[in-house]
């Protein structure tokens, strides 16, 4: 018997089949586990910092101030030590922003990755709008005084935060083993100088989902501006810093990796001394509020 012809496929399947292996090709399967990384560290980053401030605004003996400024600054390092060599460990759409501005991180994930941030922080939300009834102000970020002087200690302490992020997650001659603490103790820091003026958000997500959890909007323009101009100012100074080796410079200045590098310090003796350890470098993706 003869067989049948192939019947060619119709316009809608084959847009559909290029549709497919475009976004295959953009965003390959293990990119859905760094979305999922980043939707469950934001929500874990905005559950503990977000709780603890709220309990400690309504009942300052619960929880103190310095304690919940701290809390912020210990789940940033704890994320980063979790997920980061998954997803980097992001947890903030102005820190994805400033990655991609510096090319350590691609502009066509960008919107994913704040999606997911976004969606993490809101589930936070709302989560402890359950738990915390009958606290109404779940953690909310506004300005104490004026929207222009909340505004510039925003972009001045997510500048110094992402300063100091950008150093140990792009720069493979910065001292890695402690980036964890290094941006972690740099979240604590500024959350204690920036709280009484502005909250200390230096994250937009951060300031959205507990607002939509609380119904309060007030000054939120100011944290969907500030966080993303000191983020792009801290990555781009530290670009413009950073030590280039002739030799090298490109490759590193170039690289696509956002993974934090971290490399064992070890003395001229252990390196004279045979490798009994695999690899010379671990990784850890670069974080942030």
């Amino acid at each position: 018997m003869d067989a049948k012809p192939q019947v060619p496929a119709s316009p809608k399947k084959r847009i559909l089949g290029a549709f497919i292996a475009s976004f295959n090709h953009h965003y390959p399967p293990e990119f859905i586990r760094k979305v999922v990384a980043e939707v469950i560290a934001t929500f874990l980053l905005v559950f503990v910092t977000c709780g603890a401030a709220a309990i400690s605004d309504s009942d300052e003996r619960r929880i103190a101030k310095l304690a919940a400024s701290m809390a912020g600054g210990m789940i940033v390092m704890v994320m980063i030590y979790a997920v980061g060599h998954i997803s980097g460990a992001h947890m903030n759409p102005a820190v994805t922003l400033a990655f991609a501005a510096v090319r350590h991180f691609p502009w066509k994930q960008v919107p994913v990755y704040a999606a997911a941030q976004v969606t993490g922080a809101t589930a936070a939300g709302f989560t402890l709008r359950a738990l915390l009834k009958p606290i109404r102000m779940l953690g909310t970020t506004a300005p104490s005084g004026t929207d222009v002087q909340a505004l510039i200690m925003e972009i001045v302490v997510t500048f110094i935060m992402m300063f100091v992020t950008a150093a140990v997650a792009t720069d493979t001659k910065a001292i890695g083993e402690l980036a964890g603490l290094a941006v972690g103790g740099s979240v604590c820091i500024t959350s204690i100088l920036a709280g009484p003026v502005s909250g200390g958000s230096m994250n937009p997500a951060r300031t959205l989902g507990p607002a939509l959890a609380s119904g309060y909007y007030k000054g939120i323009w100011v944290y969907f501006v500030g966080p993303p101009l000191g983020t792009l100012l801290g990555a781009w100074s530290y670009n413009f810093i950073r030590f280039h080796d002739n030799r090298q410079g490109h490759a590193v200045s170039s690289a696509p990796s956002i993974s934090i590098k971290l490399r064992r310090m070890r003395s001229e003796q252990s390196n004279a001394a045979p490798a009994t350890i695999g690899s010379d470098e671990d990784h850890l993706g670069c974080s942030n509020v």
